[in-house]
Parts: C-alpha cells; sequence; structure tokens
C-alpha cells in the first residue's frame, strides 16, 4: 500500500494535476451560463469529476505516448517513466481508471454527455500524436480544452446551444496561443527530433506573432460573446481585465527571452480563466 500510495503521488506531480484550474473555470463559466445562475451540487459535483478524470487521462497519455521523445530531451528527461520513476504499465493502468471514471459521471450526468464522451476522448487522448504529423498540434490542445464549457453546458441542459460553442473557439484561441510560446523552448529539440510545431516550421519571431494573433483573436470574440450573452457591465469588466491580463503575459516573454516563459504559461493563464470565472459569476448574480 505505501508503494502504491507513492507511485499514486509520483503520478500526481507527473500530470500537474493541479493545473486543471486551465480548463475548469470554463467549464464552471458553461455551467453557470447553462443553468443561468448555479446547477445542482449533484450536476456540479459530477462535471468537476469527469473534467478532473478526463484531463488526469490526458496528460497521463500524453506521458505515456511521449516516454521515448521525453527521454531525448534535456528538459524533459527527468520525467516520470524516463527516469524509471513508474513503469509505462503502471501509468497505463492509472489512464484506464480515470477513463472508467470519467465514463462514469458522463453516465451520471445525461444520455447525450455519455453518447459524446468518445469524441472528447479521442480529442484529448489524440492530441498526443499530433505533434508527430501536423505543426498544428497547438490547434488541437486548444480544442482540447475549448471542449470543457460546450460539455459542462451540455452536461446541464443536455442539448447544445451554438452560442456556447463560441466559447469553445475562444478557448481553443486561448490554449493554441500560450502554447505556440511554450512550444518555443524545445524548437531546436523538435527539428532534431522530426517533430512539429509553429517554432520548429517558422522560427521563434513567427511564433510569438502567431500566439499575438490568436490571442487578439480571443479579445475579439469575448466581446461577441458578451453580446449574445448580454453581459452586463460586471462581464463586460471582466473582458476588459482579460485582454490586460493577456497584454501582461505577453510582455513577460520575447523571442529574444524565453526566462519568465513558466511565470507566463502556468501563473498568467490559471489567473486568467479564475478571473473569467469570477466576473461571469458576478454577471449572473447582478442579473438575479
Amino acid at each position: 500500500m505505501t508503494t502504491l500510495w507513492a507511485k499514486t503521488r509520483i503520478t500526481l506531480e507527473m500530470i500537474k494535476w493541479e493545473h486543471s484550474i486551465f480548463a475548469l473555470p470554463f467549464a464552471l463559466t458553461g455551467a453557470l451560463l447553462a443553468a443561468q445562475g448555479l446547477p445542482s451540487m449533484r450536476t456540479l459535483g459530477w462535471i468537476l469529476v469527469a473534467m478532473v478524470s478526463a484531463r488526469s487521462a490526458a496528460m497521463a497519455f500524453n506521458r505515456w505516448a511521449d516516454a521515448a521523445l521525453d527521454a531525448a530531451n534535456p528538459r524533459t528527461s527527468t520525467r516520470a517513466i524516463p527516469a524509471g520513476l513508474l513503469s509505462r504499465g503502471f501509468v497505463l493502468a492509472f489512464i484506464l481508471t480515470m477513463i472508467a471514471v470519467f465514463e462514469l459521471a458522463c453516465w451520471q450526468l445525461n444520455t447525450l454527455t455519455l453518447e459524446l464522451s468518445p469524441i472528447v476522448l479521442a480529442v484529448l487522448l489524440g492530441y498526443s500524436y499530433m505533434k508527430r504529423v501536423t505543426r498544428w498540434s497547438h490547434i488541437v490542445l486548444g480544442l482540447a480544452l475549448g471542449i470543457a464549457p460546450s460539455a459542462a453546458w451540455i452536461a446541464v441542459r443536455g442539448s447544445l446551444d451554438l452560442r456556447i460553442a463560441l466559447l469553445t473557439a475562444i478557448v481553443t484561441c486561448w490554449v493554441a496561443g500560450f502554447d505556440i510560446l511554450y512550444a518555443c523552448q524545445d524548437m531546436e529539440h523538435d527539428r532534431i527530433a522530426g517533430l512539429f510545431s509553429i517554432p520548429q516550421a517558422l522560427g521563434l519571431d513567427a511564433a510569438f506573432w502567431m500566439a499575438r494573433i490568436l490571442h487578439l483573436t480571443v479579445v475579439v470574440l469575448l466581446g461577441w460573446f458578451a453580446i449574445l450573452f448580454y453581459f452586463g457591465w460586471p462581464g463586460r469588466i471582466g473582458i476588459a481585465a482579460v485582454a490586460v491580463l493577456l497584454l501582461y503575459e505577453h510582455s513577460l516573454v520575447s523571442p529574444r527571452d524565453l526566462r519568465k516563459l513558466n511565470a507566463a504559461f502556468f501563473t498568467m493563464n490559471g489567473v486568467i480563466a479564475t478571473v473569467f470565472l469570477a466576473f461571469v459569476a458576478a454577471d449572473l448574480w447582478f442579473k438575479h
């Protein structure tokens, strides 16, 4: 049992489970908008279980699929599988367990959620192989997180509204932009290993410009989103705050200076997602 607990702890560290905060606020935003307030505690609980288990399965699968690639990259060679801290078999068992928990949560929510769950898993797990075949893998990663608000909406209502699909597009652009920036630190390794990415294909300067364009698109689409959902002043302030935080995020790094990339990638993106949720919740509260 001690060994099992130690391996589980290492697994949770490997998948950075605390970074669920990237997608959770957008899932909760979708749930709040679908319910026009707070969903039932039962529904909210199963949404949280589905989100955390799906992300855990996806992250563990990525580490499992990329074990050989991680071992060849100095930046990632100390990860659990290449470092010998976890076996591929143990990680695979963890993945299958998380998939089972995810399917249970979908079953507990509603029929449409359960029917669409294989598509969600295909996107989440399929991302791990995209870097081997296309430079646009960043978009697939964006979609993997962007599914969250639409999935939460379906979990609450049992149907899909095209308005919430716009938030999926917004999150897709947001995540793709910061993943392009994050990939800049592996540009030379990707070229040697034959992997594809925007920085590897176009260089650092072009990668930074593409990330800026994607994040500008996020701000524009958020304005449209505010109109579709009749945001009042709290929601509009939230969008302005997101725009300022994205600008600050880009000020932390440049093609010539990637030292603060982790601060931009992890800290600021968690803040951006949480701030957006807080202002949407405030907007709904003031309306009611």
